[in-house]
């Protein structure tokens, strides 16, 4: 099971022994759907962040937004592999989606935020999900955010924004253990597309 590398001293690690894999991940979904506050749960650096204050009618849901693009890094390592996870947190508002493109490029899988107590804003999801896998073919997961965890909150969510079987799991992004499952899981599923891609 891969742990954070701060809890390992990296200088102990004789480098031939593992493998060092980075890999690109991009946190995409709806306005307000906790993309900023996952990346900021998970990131060990200082998130660089492009947030301006909300001007338009959405300033009652939050009041401020992400504009180009929100950058945070995690290694993970396990007995055999060092990961190196780039995190890509992409602008909400539509008037931004510019940016989608240019973030998606070179990525190796996306999670799609969604949030659970906000319904009206399943289409939205659904068309982003319907965007990026237009431009991708990695793997994504969508990630039920602000929910209790209860299976009976994700049965149908994937249906219900277009994606039949897609993978959907709970990912609370305010919670480290929980953000971290969905990383993995994430991870776990680029992992195997990569291996299938080298033997094709």
């Amino acid at each position: 099971m891969y742990e954070r590398t701060p809890q390992i001293q990296l200088e102990d690690i004789p480098a031939l022994e593992r493998e060092t894999v980075v890999i690109k991940f991009v946190i995409t979904g709806p306005f307000a759907a906790g993309k900023t506050t996952l990346v900021k749960t998970m990131s060990e650096i200082p998130v660089i962040g492009t947030e301006t204050a909300v001007t338009d009618d959405t300033s009652s849901i939050k009041t401020n937004t992400t504009v180009s693009m929100d950058f945070g890094k995690l290694s993970l390592v396990d007995e055999d592999m060092i990961v190196e996870l780039s995190l890509f947190g992409t602008p909400g508002q539509q008037r931004f989606n510019f940016m989608w493109d240019v973030l998606a490029e070179g990525m190796d899988g996306y999670v799609v935020l969604v949030d659970l107590a906000r319904p009206d804003s399943f289409e939205e999801a659904a068309q982003i999900i319907a965007h990026f896998r237009k431009i991708s073919t990695t793997p994504f997961i969508i990630g039920a955010n602000k929910g209790s965890g209860a299976a009976s909150e994700l049965h149908g969510l994937a249906e219900a924004l277009g994606a039949p079987g897609a993978p959907v799991i709970a990912c609370d992004a305010t919670d480290g253990d929980s953000a971290r499952e969905t990383l993995l899981a994430l991870l776990e599923a680029a992992l195997t597309a990569q291996d299938a891609e080298i033997e094709s």
